[in-house]
């Protein structure tokens, strides 16, 4: 069934072909009223048609009105300009009530498969440590768009890549070795000056020496690539374990070691052949042939290869996989890298527009209306762990995607603790558990799913915010903007609140209206949890 808005749009697009205009679903504008003696829906189409057709919005709004089919619409108005407000019958906005109830779970999902294959890229941090908070919020978000992606018909992929090849990893293995051989007895061994402290390597030492004994102070490549091993495994094997607990799971892990591995840094090389020059000792990437703004260093004057060349082959890779859309969620600081990106992907002859970035910018936490950076359990950095531990994975999750992944999120730890109307998770949740318990109240009444009873302002008001839920979904996902998804969760849940507050649901008195209103409270229900559930958030039935 088709929701009210795609409705009229395709009655004011069949009614503009009857007068000789032509014009796509996509370009018809409709919007709620804002003013109830406006009607529901309003269109300024006939004013968007008027240089095409040549004459006033008037006459456009007046001949479209007289060819318009009419079906559920109680009356047309034009006004002003050229307005056209559209005022609906009571059962047609009802209508979405048995749509709703016979979908569940599945409503708000689009009907036909999108076309192209999306991976999105997230998370890949390091297998160095805890992931931080900014590797949180980009969980969040990555996550997230996935949904969305797959509510909206696309099929996605969702990819972590494995920093396993670099520097990073190699201060790990020599922490690791450095710890071993302290705890066999080698005290004044040591330890890399970037190396990691962590209690973890400790214990992990610890082990190593009860299972293998003395058998690795050997200090040579064949022990060191087995402390990189197994302290990759292990750091990883931690970070999948913490990101499932925050609700976020793979598809994919790919290496950069196993890119290295297969020779596909050397066949992009090769590939990008006529774009490499070497200057003063380094080796450089023309790619202001193309989108970038300067020429990019690929390898190092000692031979080292910089973290983009590695990159592009890892983007190639994704890309012959079958893939025809690549979403990397990246930090902000990652602004110059698009270009550099995108100039090399055209080079090997793929579509520029085929990639694209999400920059997610910093996250800051406040308490008592004071920034704190520092956790007072381990003297650290606060680590995503540690902040769903102190203030559940609901409210972390729900906040980190309350904003555009563009600006810089302000996390309140009073607020998300609250448990009044004054926190937005608590607000939509109980919004749901509240519906749930006058439905369990009312369990002996039958539902009328036809909502033939249902007149009153806050129940059009909430039949018409339930109407919008699909095309919330499909607005979110092509925007690539989980946060237009919290704000209709927070539309919804005032919209919910104030019917369940001036309307008597379960009135003994007048069983016709009860049963409507008690189906109005079902369908609300399956969208606020089928809108919390996007977001990876968890409906409470009792709170």
């Amino acid at each position: 069934m088709l929701d009210m808005e795609t409705k009229l749009k395709l009655a004011i697009q069949e009614a503009l072909s009857k007068i000789g205009a032509s014009v796509e679903i996509k370009d018809i504008v409709i919007e709620h009223s804002k003013d109830k003696a406006h009607g529901d829906y309003a269109t300024t189409v006939a004013m968007q048609m008027a240089r095409v057709l040549r004459k006033s919005p008037r006459d456009i709004a007046s001949s479209l009105v007289e060819n318009l089919n009419k079906d559920g619409i109680e009356k047309v108005e034009i006004a002003g300009p050229g307005f056209i407000n559209f005022f609906m019958k009571n059962e047609s906005l009802a209508s979405i009530i048995k749509t709703i109830v016979e979908q569940g779970e599945d409503y708000g999902n689009a009907k036909e498969k999108k076309e192209g294959k999306i991976n999105v890229e997230f998370v890949s941090a390091n297998p160095t440590g805890d992931l931080h908070l900014g590797h949180a919020r980009g969980a969040a978000l990555g996550d997230v768009i996935c949904r969305l992606y797959k509510k909206a018909g696309y099929d996605v992929t969702r990819e972590y890549y494995v920093n396993d090849a670099g520097n990073q990893i190699n201060n790990l293995a020599l922490s690791i070795q450095a710890r071993y051989h302290q705890e066999c007895g080698e005290l004044d061994f040591p330890f890399p000056e970037d190396g990691y402290h962590g209690k973890d390597l400790i214990e992990l030492a610890k082990f190593l020496k009860e299972e293998k004994g003395t058998s690795l102070l050997e200090v040579n490549e064949e022990n060191f690539n087995f402390f990189k091993t197994i302290g990759t495994k292990i750091k990883l094997d931690n970070i999948i374990k913490d990101l499932k607990e925050f609700r976020v799971e793979f598809d994919v892990f790919s290496s950069e070691l196993a890119i290295r591995g297969a020779g596909k840094v050397d066949e992009v090389l090769k590939l990008m052949k006529k774009w490499i020059y070497v200057q003063e000792g380094a080796t450089f990437l023309k790619t202001t042939d193309f989108t970038d703004d300067k020429d990019r260093v690929i390898i190092k004057s000692d031979n080292s290869y910089t973290y983009l060349l590695p990159d592009i082959a890892y983007h190639k890779d994704k890309l012959e996989r079958g893939f025809t859309t690549l979403v990397d969620c990246l930090g902000a600081d990652h602004h110059g890298y698009i270009e550099r990106m995108r100039s090399s992907l055209m080079m090997l002859g793929f579509p520029g527009e085929c990639f694209n970035v999400e920059l997610i910018q910093m996250v800051r936490l406040f308490k008592d209306g004071q920034e704190f950076k520092m956790s007072k359990r381990t003297g650290n950095a606060v680590s995503m762990k540690e902040l769903c531990e102190d203030c559940g994975v609901d409210a972390v999750r729900y906040f980190f995607v309350s904003r555009a992944a563009s600006s810089h999120l302000d996390f309140d730890l009073d607020l998300a603790g609250k448990m009044d109307s004054t926190n937005p998770v608590y607000y939509a949740q109980y919004a749901h558990a509240r519906l749930c318990a006058v439905l369990e109240k009312g369990s002996n009444v039958p539902l009328d799913i036809e909502g033939k009873n249902l007149k009153e302002e806050k129940e059009l008001k909430l039949l018409k915010v339930l109407c919008d839920f699909p095309k919330e979904i499909s607005q979110a996902a092509e925007a690539r903007s989980p946060f237009k998804i919290t704000n209709y969760i927070q539309k919804l849940a005032t919209t919910i609140h104030e019917f369940y507050t001036e309307c008597r649901i379960i009135d003994d008195t007048n069983l016709d209206v009860t049963s409507s209103r008690l189906a109005l409270c079902k369908a609300a229900k399956i969208v606020m949890s089928n809108a919390l559930t996007t977001i990876g958030v968890s409906s409470p039935t009792k709170m």
